[in-house]
């Protein structure tokens, strides 16, 4: 056991923007209802960036209070992997942005495409690099700006989305603690159910594809509910397995925060009890990437998250992906 080393989450952080948009608000712009969005989504409201505020600002400011929390500097930071659906540019990286306004000079950094899976994905990826020894310390941010990738004229989609930043640092952690056990999964034969059709070489940005609303999120709702609920209850069965965890050992969990019935139905199956869920849905919205890493940090900074408690983070997105990663926190 001499060289195996441990590693996990050394402190969190989020961010969202100052401009909360209501339900109420949402009535005027389109053909809904407060009740309408609260029975079906759980919604009330989400916040939305300001038209100054790009992703990279939002990365920012969520990861400066992740390197507060976990006593680290910009020096320290040795890598950077930024889980979004909407970068600040394709090229550069969004990564590479926040790599130069936070000044981590020596610091790789890349942007990780996985939809609402995200920060599942990169906090899994990080603990295994810092595991590896390749690096000491990897910054790990999920952030959104999706209300710029929304249509405002489509009921179905606009009511969903808010923007925000969660960020984390891992680093080496005590034996035995950090992370335990990751699952990450895709079903790219899914991938339409869930896209942005023209946003790419396949189907570039046109003025027909903009008139059309074909540079916008599409989504195809019950299908997308459905798969979300069936893999995110698997992989998290699948994860507790592999980390040698019991259902009523779950101290923490979170999941990604795209529907309060999704959440309830997982909850359900994996008979987690309210107590041990932390759920803000109704205050954010599904801000895609950005929402396991928003609602960790609420938990962690209301106190539910302790020393030795079992967490578990599970997420379900476009592509589609699917991921949990399960933690024996530090």
């Amino acid at each position: 056991m001499g060289n195996t080393r441990f590693a996990g989450i050394l402190g969190t952080g989020h961010y969202a923007p100052e401009k909360i948009l209501t339900n109420a608000d949402l009535e005027k712009m389109v053909d809904t209802s407060d009740e309408w969005i609260r029975t079906r989504t759980g919604i009330e409201t989400r916040h939305i960036a300001a038209q100054s505020e790009n992703t990279s600002d939002l990365c920012v400011h969520a990861a400066k209070q992740a390197m507060e929390a976990a006593g680290v500097t910009a020096d320290d930071i040795d890598f950077i992997l930024v889980a979004t659906a909407s970068p600040d540019y394709v090229v550069p990286s969004t990564a590479c942005l926040v790599q130069d306004k936070l000044g981590c000079t020596h610091a790789g950094a890349m942007d990780i495409s996985a939809g609402c899976s995200g920060y599942i994905y990169a906090v899994a990826v990080a603990s295994n690099m810092v595991k590896a020894g390749m690096y000491k310390h990897i910054l790990v941010i999920g952030a959104e700006i999706l209300s710029r990738l929304v249509n405002w004229h489509d009921r179905s989609t606009c009511i969903l989305f808010g923007d925000g930043a969660g960020a984390a640092v891992i680093g080496e952690t005590e034996e035995g603690y950090g992370l335990l056990a990751s699952d990450l999964g895709s079903d790219g034969s899914l991938g339409k159910i869930l896209d942005i059709p023209a946003s790419g070489v396949a189907e570039p940005v046109t003025h027909r594809a903009i008139d059309s609303g074909r540079i916008y999120i599409h989504m195809e709702g019950p299908e997308v509910f459905k798969a979300a609920v069936r893999h995110m209850g698997a992989t998290t069965l699948k994860t507790l397995e592999k980390a040698g965890v019991e259902k009523d050992d779950i101290d923490m969990f979170i999941a990604h925060q795209a529907n309060n019935r999704i959440i309830q139905a997982i909850a359900k199956r994996l008979q987690v009890p309210a107590d041990h869920m932390w759920v803000n849905v109704d205050r954010f919205g599904n801000t895609s990437a950005a929402s396991v890493g928003i609602a960790l940090d609420e938990a962690v900074r209301a106190g539910k998250v302790k020393h030795g408690d079992i967490v578990v983070l599970t997420g379900f997105g476009a592509g589609l992906t699917w991921g949990c990663d399960v933690m024996r926190w530090m």
